[in-house]
């Protein structure tokens, strides 16, 4: 196996279990290893610390392991079955949900790697060179783990590093099933695991869904980015009185539409637009809704764009502030990992200020609980929350 030999003094933070080796760390190999490769991590001193992937680009090193160990399917096995004991214990499989997320990367010490079971059927996506290099070792490690499993779909087209040329396709690698209805808190859902968003469906929504349950009765709701629906209809079944759903992908509106119907029939509480976000919410009449959702995609995926999504949030929020009636509900979030909550709050307090609204903090939101958070590794934490009253 080849190994990278790190700078004097640059051992430090894998003595204190960070998962990850930068470039600026590495002092030289024992032999150059293909991207993708596993490699042997060890001090200037020439003393084992660790092993993981290879890969170009500034993490150059994501750890698999601290324990001089062999990474093969006995391995990955161990590691899912740990995964999967973790959301055994939370209560989340089984009974009226069978849809969560067994593998979250870092927060489970597998980076790169991300699964998410949809009854019997899990989306596996990875995010680096090795995870997409052992994906037929992890699958059949999988299966092993969770033998009830049908169907295994491999989707990481668009989360591998383009430069790598891997020439990855999306498809199974177990099974071929097309069923697609999943269960979430006795709801049903469609989940478009072939081409949708991420795997198909936003699982870490799932608790905050369910928070905006308990306010929706008697109220008007606008569910703002809406993709699939999960929040409309958590609202439906809540008591809402009408439920609007706002999305700029038509796509996302057919799949909204097709969910409402799944566990409403022909319930009329339920519209759904495609239009953009800012207009719709230019376009609509103060005070026309007393519940709001701002859950948009991720307006900075990394720290160069981090000015640029703050002024964004600000915006966006501000125009829900500018338009929501006296006594309104504002659930608002930000899934970007560059944004941390002090930022993101800030935001939100700017946007307030701006709009001249009375606003209070009921409840400050995150990632649940099959979505943890590696304590050694702080930049798992992506998803930020607040649910605000607004006189």
């Amino acid at each position: 196996m080849k190994t990278v030999y790190l700078k004097r003094g640059k051992d430090e933070s894998l003595r204190r279990f960070h998962p990850w080796v930068f470039s600026g760390a590495i002092n030289r190999f024992s032999e150059e290893p293909e991207e993708g490769e596993i490699v042997e991590v060890y001090t200037c001193e020439n003393e084992y610390i660790a092993t993981g992937h290879y890969q170009i680009g500034s993490i150059m090193v994501r750890v698999l392991s601290f324990d001089h160990e062999t990474i093969d399917q006995a391995f990955y096995r161990k590691r899912l079955s740990i995964a999967l004991d973790v959301r055994k214990s939370i209560g989340i499989v089984g009974g009226d949900n069978n849809t969560f997320r067994l593998v979250h990367g870092e927060g489970d010490n597998l980076p790169g790697l991300v699964i998410d079971v949809y009854g019997k059927t899990a989306v596996m996506q990875a995010h680096s060179v090795g995870m997409h290099t052992d994906r037929f070792v992890i699958a059949k490690a999988l299966k092993e783990a969770m033998p009830e499993l049908e169907n295994i779909f491999y989707k990481s087209e668009t989360t591998l590093p383009y430069k790598a040329e891997l020439g990855q396709e999306n498809g199974f690698l177990l099974g071929g099933s097309t069923e697609d209805i999943a269960l979430e808190n006795g709801l049903k859902f469609h989940v478009d695991w072939l081409k949708g968003q991420k795997t198909g469906f936003f699982v870490d929504q799932r608790n905050n869904r369910d928070l905006l349950q308990k306010y929706s009765k008697g109220r008007k709701v606008l569910n703002m980015f809406c993709y699939t629906g999960g929040f409309s209809f958590y609202a439906m079944r809540g008591g809402a009185e009408l439920v609007h759903s706002v999305d700029s992908s038509q796509k996302a509106i057919d799949l909204t539409n097709a969910n409402v119907e799944l566990n409403f029939p022909g319930d009329k509480r339920h519209k759904a637009f495609a239009e953009d976000a800012f207009k719709f919410l230019d376009n609509m009449e103060d005070g026309q809704y007393d519940l709001i959702v701002l859950d948009p995609p991720a307006f900075a995926k990394h720290k160069d764009a981090l000015r640029n999504a703050l002024k964004g949030y600000t915006r966006l929020n501000k125009k829900a502030f500018d338009k929501i009636q006296p006594g309104g509900i504002l659930f608002t979030f930000s899934c970007s990992q560059a944004v941390n909550k002090d930022q993101f709050r800030t935001a939100v307090f700017t946007a307030a200020a701006s709009a001249g609204r009375k606003v209070r903090i009921l409840h400050q939101l995150h990632q649940p609980a099959d979505h943890p958070i590696n304590i050694y590794h702080p930049e798992g934490e992506y998803l930020k929350g607040l649910v605000l009253y607004v006189e």
